[in-house]
């Protein structure tokens, strides 16, 4: 497989992949298949579509639409900070604080005294009933 000079590009799954957006190639060639990536505001469904220093690529990362600027062709996968060096975020994703968040809705509270005992409350029964049947004799 020959590397793509700067001039040519480089395939869009694997600056994805160098840029550490995805965990891996195949990760990255499955979503980019899935025409959830657009490309200088184009929708792409190619893996190996090429992308230049100057593309700006949108796509969804979690709960954030990621809007990227390419700065750099990547010539291998490298550490983190190497990779944040092909990129510049133009929308970086917004941190909501803990206390901010909506409420999730509980999976089931229950009054006090309502549904099984508990183990604790189990014993104590026992206890209580077992001093019943000793004055029952």
């Amino acid at each position: 497989m020959s590397e793509a000079s700067p001039s040519k590009g480089l395939r869009l799954d694997k600056w994805l992949w160098q840029a550490r957006f995805m965990k891996s190639r195949s990760l990255a060639t499955k979503f980019c298949q899935s025409s959830k990536v657009r490309l200088n505001g184009e929708i792409t469904s190619k893996a190996h579509q090429m992308v230049r220093p100057g593309d700006v690529l949108t796509f969804p990362k979690g709960p954030h639409i990621r809007v990227i600027k390419i700065l750099g062709l990547g010539t291998r996968r490298g550490p983190a900070t190497e990779a944040q060096m092909l990129y510049e975020d133009l929308a970086p994703p917004v941190h909501v604080k803990k206390e901010d968040r909506e409420p999730v809705a509980s999976t089931g509270k229950r009054e006090m005294g309502a549904g099984r005992p508990t183990k604790t409350e189990r014993r104590a029964i026992d206890k209580l009933m077992a001093k019943d049947e000793q004055w029952d004799d």
